[in-house]
């Protein structure tokens, strides 16, 4: 006697995804393959889930992105404590965001490419703008001045992070050193001088001597 067919089983819903798993998986992303290769789809195909699955979590790349900033704020920075002088509090602010920034350089690209910022690091921001004031600054011009100090924050950490990755890629002479290696003195008499040094000079890490130099040309004479 035929024994009745088992009931077909529902696909059912796709397994529940949580915040954090799709913060981990946009992180594993970016820092494998880049801030460009980062969409909602290919995310969606690493976690196994469906785009339409992670509009319950983000509505879209930007805010995903923030989420992204915002974590890694949270872990990375740390408030140091602050010196009194205005100067040294400046500088201490800044290196303290160049020292989380730079063990994570994408973080920059995603900062400087989408005007987005962590509300984490607004009391870093803060400190500067406020020593700048208190440094003798109208409340406009020292913005002006945070806005210097970022850009030569981020300038630097993007340019090294460059440099390492060429580096790694490829350990042949770059352009640059083979250009330096065939320098006429006639013409160019102080980077013939320095020309078999240059690589090493420049590869100096001198991000604490910059920045001191440019608080002190923005507060000079105050």
């Amino acid at each position: 006697m035929p024994q009745p067919s088992a009931p077909r089983k529902s696909p059912g819903r796709p397994p529940r995804i949580s915040r954090d798993e799709v913060i981990g998986a946009a992180r594993r992303i970016v820092a494998e393959e880049g801030v460009d290769r980062l969409t909602m789809r290919r995310l969606a195909t690493e976690i196994g889930s469906t785009p339409m699955a992670l509009y319950h979590h983000v509505r879209n790349k930007e805010e995903l992105l923030v989420l992204l900033l915002d974590d890694y704020a949270a872990q990375a920075l740390r408030r140091p404590e602050l010196p009194a002088h205005p100067r040294e509090r400046i500088v201490v602010a800044a290196a303290a965001i160049h020292e989380a920034l730079a063990a994570c350089p994408w973080i920059v690209e995603v900062l400087t490419a989408d005007d987005l910022m962590s509300t984490s690091a607004l009391w870093f921001v803060e400190q500067i703008v406020d020593g700048l004031v208190e440094g003798g600054l109208p409340a406009e011009r020292a913005v002006h001045g945070y806005r210097a100090i970022w850009y030569y924050t981020a300038g630097e950490i993007v340019v090294r992070a460059t440099a390492a990755r060429r580096r790694a890629d490829d350990d042949r002479a770059t352009y640059r050193e083979q250009v330096f290696g065939h320098l006429d003195p006639g013409e160019l008499p102080r980077l013939s001088q320095v020309a078999d040094r240059w690589a090493a000079l420049t590869g100096e890490d001198t991000f604490l001597d910059g920045l001191r130099a440019l608080v002190d040309g923005l507060l000079a004479g105050r």
